[in-house]
C-alpha cells in the first residue's frame, strides 16, 4: 500500500547518498551477520573454554587497548574540530547545513560505527581469559546494540545532531581503554585509581546526551524527530543498566570489603584489575603457562 507520509517513506527506503558505497553501509546484512556471530560466540565461547586453561592475552591486550585509545582520541579530536568548523548549533543541527564540515563529521562517524565492530573483541578477551563474570547483560546489550544502531544512524542521519553522543563517548573511551591497557601491565596496577570515575563519566555522558537530544525536541530543526525520541529512550535504558552495575560493583563491594577487613581478610574483588590477579593465580597453580 502507498505510504502517505514522505518522511516515513524516506526513512524506510532512502539512505543518505553521501555514504552510498561505503564499506559495510551499502547493505545491512553484514552488520546483522556480525551481530548474530557475536551473540553465538557469547553463548558458545564460555562452554568451549570451560575445561580449558585461560589465556593470558597480556601482550595483545596492551596493543589492543592502546589502539582503541588512539582511535578514540582521533575521533574525539575530529568531531570537536568538525563541529567547530561547521558552526554546529548545540540545540538542534540538521544534516545538510554544515557544508564540508558535514562530510568531515560523516567520515569520522563511520570510524565510530566501525569501532563498535572492533569492540566486540572486549567480550572475546573475557571469554579467552575465562572472566565470564564480566560478560553481563549490560555488557552484551551495549555491544550488540551499538553496532546495529550506528548502521542506521550512518545511513539516515550521519551528521548533524548525531555528533554529540559519539563525541562524549569517544572521550570516555580514551579514559577507559587507556585504563584497561595500563592495567594489563602489572607494575602499573597500584597507580590506577580512576576506574570508578570512568563509570561515573559514562553515566554523566548519558544524562548530557539526553539533555542535548531533548533540546532538538523542544527547539526542533530539520533533524528527524523520530531519531531524537529513539536516542532518548536508548540513553534511559543505558542509565538504568549502568546505574545497577555501579551499585552492584562499587556500593555493595565497598560494604563487602569493610566486612572482610573487620574479619581480618585482605582479599578483595575489584573488577577488571583483580581479574588479572585471578588469572595469574590460576596460571601459577596449574603451572602450564608463563606470562
Amino acid at each position: 500500500f502507498p505510504l502517505q507520509n514522505l518522511s516515513v517513506r524516506m526513512f524506510l527506503f532512502v539512505s543518505d547518498p553521501r555514504v552510498k558505497g561505503w564499506l559495510l553501509l551499502e547493505n545491512y546484512t553484514p552488520t546483522f551477520i556480525f551481530s548474530v556471530l557475536y551473540l553465538l560466540i557469547v553463548w558458545l565461547g564460555p562452554k568451549y573454554m570451560r575445561n580449558k586453561q585461560p589465556f593470558s592475552c597480556r601482550g595483545i591486550l596492551v596493543v589492543y587497548n592502546l589502539g582503541l585509545t588512539l582511535l578514540s582520541l582521533y575521533m574525539f579530536y575530529e568531531l570537536v574540530t568538525g563541529v567547530w568548523e561547521g558552526g554546529y548549533n548545540f540545540f538542534c543541527q540538521d544534516t545538510h547545513s554544515g557544508g564540508e564540515a558535514d562530510m568531515k563529521i560523516i567520515r569520522v562517524l563511520w570510524w565510530y560505527y566501525f569501532s563498535k565492530l572492533i569492540e566486540f573483541m572486549d567480550t572475546f578477551f573475557f571469554i579467552l581469559r575465562k572472566n565470564n563474570h564480566q560478560i553481563t547483560v549490560l555488557h552484551v546489550y551495549h555491544h550488540a546494540t551499538m553496532l546495529n544502531i550506528w548502521w542506521f544512524v550512518m545511513n539516515w542521519v550521519p551528521c548533524g545532531h548525531s555528533y554529540f553522543g559519539a563525541t562524549l563517548n569517544s572521550f570516555i573511551h580514551v579514559l577507559m581503554y587507556s585504563y584497561y591497557g595500563l592495567s594489563a601491565v602489572p607494575a602499573m596496577r597500584p597507580y590506577l585509581w580512576w576506574k570508578k570515575y570512568i563509570t561515573q563519566g559514562q553515566l554523566t555522558q548519558f544524562v548530557l546526551t539526553i539533555f542535548q537530544t531533548s533540546c532538538g525536541v523542544v527547539w526542533p530543526c530539520a533533524f528527524p524527530q523520530g531519531w531524537l525520541y529513539f536516542q532518548i529512550s536508548y540513553m534511559i535504558s543505558l542509565i538504568i543498566l549502568f546505574t545497577n552495575f555501579y551499585i552492584q560493583t562499587y556500593n555493595k563491594k565497598a560494604s563487602s570489603r569493610r566486612k572482610e577487613y573487620q574479619n581480618g581478610s585482605t582479599a578483595t574483588v575489584n573488577g577488571y584489575t583483580n581479574s588479572f590477579s585471578s588469572l595469574e593465580n590460576n596460571v601459577k597453580q596449574r603451572k602450564q603457562r608463563k606470562d
